[in-house]
């Protein structure tokens, strides 16, 4: 929003007042023009709906005292116009010479090098660095089953984020299918194009089907960040989290609430990591004994978890789900639902946590770009429990004393994440 305030001390406080009591969060106040009587300023803020949206602009046309909004722009759909990733050729061609190297007739030498050696394909073409992001669209985001276009958006967020953090080029495949079988076997007939195969927002349970069979079917690292991923930052979160509290984690009983995709695969992760008692509750009696498979104990009620429980993870999408008279003293809780988590950070605290943090911070970006890129840097045919739990470590101690995750845009996090999962992948000779 386009703001113009009179320059008179407390103008800025009551337009911050104004939209802060209709709900709506703030984000970056950017001074546009001073002008002698008065100051322009661009105003970002949160909105959860076109309804709010109104409100916040009625509050703020109703304050008086010359303070007046110019305009309104939705930035984020402006920052998505034309897409956010494109091809590119890695190569300036400008003579008849550079066009013969790079296509005819110098290309076919390269064609007959490929065909007597196909694995050198790693290192005269993209494969080895080109990762294929495939959804069907059934769980975008927090949105759910809307599509595979209108999950597009994501797939180009998520090839954004490989080119800028570690120079892989991320493929967005929209599948208009949700047939495990034709995914998995239209993955297996692109898959040559491929170093490796993200899978995203794709829903539970079939992600599970899907995931597996590609893995046991292909011969390139496949990974679904929705589990696998999320399982990452999570681990790394709870292990700053109990460094801050003074919390032997391995030693220490962990409740997951809620076992859908990313909570099943938090379970298994702190399984890895070395984590004795793993314990879930879900509403889903199939999810339950899915837990029970990877060696987790279900427990029946959310109140059951809460009593036995040292540390709780949620990760359900109900707001207000855990109440503070439920919380025991000196408990580690994270709970990560975005935007409203299942008890506000503060009202677990003020109930005796030792430790408590909302999903904020706890971004999948901080986990997949280095594992891919650590992965491909091996030649890993596969991604393993250990190099997951490499990469969480690596987050971990990339961490600063009392954050509970670094920032995601630090260069040296991503770095330190390929570092860990390479080497772990070399010593398991994947």
């Amino acid at each position: 929003m386009l703001v113009e305030t009179p320059s008179i001390p407390g103008n800025l406080g009551r337009l911050a007042t104004a939209i802060g009591l209709v709900g709506v969060d703030i984000g970056e106040i950017e001074t546009v023009q001073v002008g002698p009587t008065s100051t322009m300023r661009n105003i970002t803020i949160h909105c959860e709906s076109e309804e709010q949206l109104e409100e916040a602009v009625q509050a703020i046309h109703d304050l008086d005292g010359g303070i007046r909004l110019h305009a309104v722009s939705d930035e984020v759909l402006k920052a998505h116009e034309g897409g956010k990733i494109q091809m590119k050729s890695r190569m300036d061609i400008r003579s008849l010479a550079d066009l013969r190297r790079v296509y005819t007739p110098g290309v076919a030498n390269v064609c007959k090098v490929l065909e007597e050696e196909p694995d050198k394909a790693w290192v005269y073409t993209s494969i080895g660095n080109t990762v294929a992001i495939v959804t069907d669209g059934t769980a975008i985001l927090g949105l759910g089953d809307i599509g595979p276009i209108a999950g597009m958006p994501v797939m180009e967020g998520k090839a954004a984020l490989f080119d800028r953090f570690v120079g892989i080029s991320g493929v967005p495949i929209l599948l208009d299918t949700k047939d495990p079988d034709e995914i998995v076997e239209t993955v297996k007939h692109i898959s040559q194009t491929f170093g490796g195969v993200l899978l995203e927002d794709i829903g539970s349970p079939h992600c599970f089907e899907v995931e597996e069979r590609l893995k046991k079917e292909l011969k390139i690292p496949v990974m679904h960040d929705d589990q696998h991923g999320t399982a990452v930052v999570t681990l790394a979160a709870v292990i700053s989290a109990c460094r801050s509290a003074g919390v032997d984690l391995k030693e220490a009983e962990v409740g997951q609430i809620g076992l859908g995709a990313a909570g099943l695969a938090i379970c298994r992760m702190f399984k890895a990591y070395g984590v004795k008692g793993v314990y879930g509750a879900d509403l889903s009696d199939d999810a339950k004994a899915r837990l029970a498979e990877y060696g987790g104990t279900p427990v029946d009620s959310l109140s059951e978890l809460m009593e036995q429980c040292d540390i709780v993870i949620a990760t359900t999408g109900c707001p207000g789900l855990i109440k503070p008279e439920m919380v025991r003293k000196g408990q580690v809780i994270l709970a990560l639902s975005n935007p409203k988590p299942e008890i506000r950070p503060e009202e677990a605290l003020k109930a005796g946590a030792a430790y408590a943090a909302d999903g904020r911070s706890v971004n999948n970006v901080l986990g997949f770009p280095g594992i891919f890129r650590g992965v491909l840097n091996a030649r890993a045919r596969e991604i393993t429990h250990p190099m997951l739990v490499a990469a969480a470590e690596a987050i971990a101690n990339s961490t600063r004393p009392g954050d509970l995750v670094p920032h995601p845009l630090d260069p040296r996090v991503h770095e330190a994440v390929t570092q860990a999962v390479e080497r772990v992948a070399r010593e398991e000779s994947v």
